[in-house]
């Protein structure tokens, strides 16, 4: 029988002691077992199973939190579910979606597909051994003829110009006969009607942007002089190789490949004969502010333009002594408020990213009477630099004697006081939007050439991405935007953060601008938005694709979750954080790739496997009923005719209204 022996005696305890027994485990004391009393851990090793502990509690409270969301999510109304209205195969990975007029665009693992939009039905391929798409952009030019550049896993840019259901590879626009002075390209863009394309470059050093102007109309031409046996050839030889088995022998796949080159280098002939793009500019980074190199001021003076808009500031009489001699001013005097990071001169080294848009005529450049320029033709591009604080603006109407390898100025610029994150441009191009890494957004009007708006978001709301929002009752000519109307007060758009959260910003033309919080930053790290797209054919709807796969339509008037669209039941979203679609505004389909869900956990699979598209038709009956109103048909505008029949029109509607 064990002896109890008294482990405390019966004094008062010195104040340092923190772990003496409490009285009322003083009292029962006497009821538990020696055997079974557990002698207090040494330091360190108390502090150890302390912190032990508390990580249990938290990760505890934490699965806590999340069951009672999903709980109440269950709880709550679930919006209806609406399954896609068909599908089709792709032979091969496919990367990334385009539509432009009645065709789909896939970029595969092995080039490029062209589908019908209507019906699903594969039209063609243009297809390379070794060679995998990762971005498409399309523009339609009219006659069923489209133009494309599609950007490979190698860095190449290819331009392509797709007639008579065949494609015509007319040239790869970086590429280089001497391997050391290759350059990767980032980012490719097409404008609207295919008149320009932008290509951002990036060299060992350096990083440039090119823009091209495309003869569309020589292609047209070029294309229907072409014989029609040799354009039909490639993709007839290109559809035989799609249609054989998969379970072919080793000199079979041979001889495919074989056949693959083949296809690709008379593919490659027949392009050839379309003519080249023209370099148009060139434009690099702009040099960071440094002393000056005049020696007098009037060799300052004599750089300077007239003086009507602002520069990058490089023309100026301040020397090099004097900038550092500012510098350490301020920082010495504003060292408690700055958090100096030693690898900052490094990153400014290294070459930067930019995001440009094409720009429509308007009064935010300043053109000549002589310069002759077409409603639908960009007149402009706007481009800004990762870690600048100015937005730049450059004519495209430019002489041809100009050399494009020349140092390039802006014909205007924009300051604003904080970095710019991102950009956007309306569909019309009526609107610029510029979002700064102080969580501020400034509308512009483009077509009057004045600011509409200025709103700032939460503190701490870093700005993602930024997406305006269709106008109501807009003219025709001018895509979905008014061009000045008091009639149409506000303009929206949605700020996409980099916590998730999602934000709709109206401005208006009284210059009162608000916030409406649409989606917070979400507890669940499963439903954090990661792409918003939203819908020009119908006012105010937002596709929202969220991290876990799921892929809302919201309603921004309402600020509701109008419906889910969701795969079948053994598919799932391909690459959520990323998915793969495309919006056809035309046919008003959305396409998206699934993914089996046994093929979900691979780490990657087989060149020759088949992907899934599904589309999801807005027109058909289910779709249809859930969407709010659709926009409105607009009166032409009568901007673009003569004064003397803008007058007619006037006097023949003012005698039709009512009078007395």
């Amino acid at each position: 029988m064990p002896v109890y022996i008294r482990k405390h005696p019966l004094e008062i305890p010195l104040p340092s002691e923190k772990d003496w027994i409490k009285d009322d485990e003083e009292e029962n004391f006497f009821l538990q077992d020696p055997d079974q009393t557990l002698d207090q851990l040494p330091q360190p090793f108390r502090m150890i199973n302390k912190m032990v502990n508390l990580v249990f509690d938290q990760a505890l409270e934490i699965i806590e939190q999340r069951e009672a969301l999903r709980e109440a999510q269950k709880l709550k109304v679930q919006p209806t579910q609406y399954m896609p209205t068909g599908d089709f195969k792709v032979a091969g990975r496919a990367n990334c979606l385009a539509a432009s007029g009645k065709n789909i665009f896939v970029g595969i693992s092995t080039g490029l597909a062209a589908f019908s939009a209507a019906d699903c039905r594969r039209v063609c391929a243009w297809e390379a051994a070794k060679l995998e798409i990762c971005a498409i952009r399309a523009s339609d030019l009219g006659n069923e003829n489209h133009v494309l550049i599609a950007l490979d896993d190698m860095g190449f840019a290819h331009l392509f110009y797709f007639s008579k259901d065949s494609f015509l590879l007319i040239k790869v626009l970086n590429e280089v006969e001497d391997i050391s002075k290759r350059s990767t390209c980032e980012e490719v863009e097409l404008s609207r009607g295919g008149s320009y394309a932008g290509v951002l470059l990036q060299g060992s050093t350096e990083a440039w942007l090119e823009i091209y102007r495309l003869p569309k109309d020589s292609w047209e031409r070029e294309a229907e002089n072409a014989p029609g046996a040799a354009a039909a050839a490639a993709p007839a030889v290109q559809e035989r190789m799609f249609s054989q088995a998969s379970e072919m022998k080793s000199l079979e796949l041979q001889r495919e490949g074989s056949a693959e080159m083949e296809t690709c280098m008379s593919t490659s002939k027949l392009g050839a004969r379309l003519s080249h793009p023209m370099l148009l500019l060139k434009i690099r980074p702009p040099k960071p502010l440094s002393g000056s190199i005049f020696k007098s001021p009037l060799d300052a003076l004599m750089k300077i333009d007239d003086g009507s808009v602002l520069g990058l500031g490089h023309n100026h009489m301040i020397k090099d002594c004097q900038l550092e001699q500012q510098d350490a001013i301020f920082h010495s005097t504003f060292k408690t408020y700055l958090e100096r990071d030693s690898e900052s001169d490094s990153k400014e080294e290294t070459p930067r990213h930019t995001m440009f848009h094409f720009i429509l005529p308007g009064r935010i450049l300043q053109m000549g009477p002589e310069i002759k320029l077409q409603p639908e033709v960009p007149a402009g591009i706007s481009v800004h630099w990762s870690g600048s604080h100015n937005l730049c603006l450059y004519l495209l109407t430019r002489p041809l004697k100009e050399k494009a390898d020349t140092e390039l100025k802006p014909d205007a610029v924009w300051p604003c006081a904080a970095l710019i994150t991102c950009s956007a441009v309306s569909s019309c191009s009526s609107y610029l939007a510029l979002a700064c890494e102080d969580s501020t957004i400034t509308v512009w009007n483009n077509r009057l050439g004045s600011p509409l708006g200025v709103t700032a978001l939460p503190e701490g709301c870093l700005i993602r991405s930024i997406h305006f929002l269709p106008c109501l009752a807009a003219p025709k000519d001018q895509g979905l935007c008014p061009s000045g109307d008091p009639a149409h007060p506000k303009v929206q758009l949605l700020a996409l953060c980099v916590d998730g959260s999602l934000h709709l910003v109206a401005a208006s033309w009284t210059g009162q601008s608000n916030t409406v919080l649409l989606a917070g930053r979400p507890e669940d790290p499963g439903q954090t938005i990661n792409t918003v797209a939203p819908l020009l054919t119908f006012s105010g709807t937002v596709l929202v694709f969220s991290r876990d796969g799921t892929v809302s339509l919201i309603d921004t008037a309402m600020l509701q979750t109008i419906c889910h669209l969701v795969t079948p039941p053994s598919y799932t979203v391909a690459s959520p954080w990323q998915p793969v679609f495309a919006l056809d505004t035309e046919n008003q389909h959305l396409l998206l790739q699934g993914q089996e869900q046994q093929q979900a956990d691979a780490v990657s699979q087989a060149k020759d496997s088949q992907s899934t598209i599904f589309l999801f038709d807005f027109n058909s009956h289910p779709l249809r009923d859930v969407f709010p109103k659709k926009l409105e048909s607009p009166p032409e505008s009568l901007q673009h005719l003569p004064w003397d029949k803008r007058c007619d029109i006037f006097l023949r509607n003012s005698h039709s209204g009512p009078t007395g």
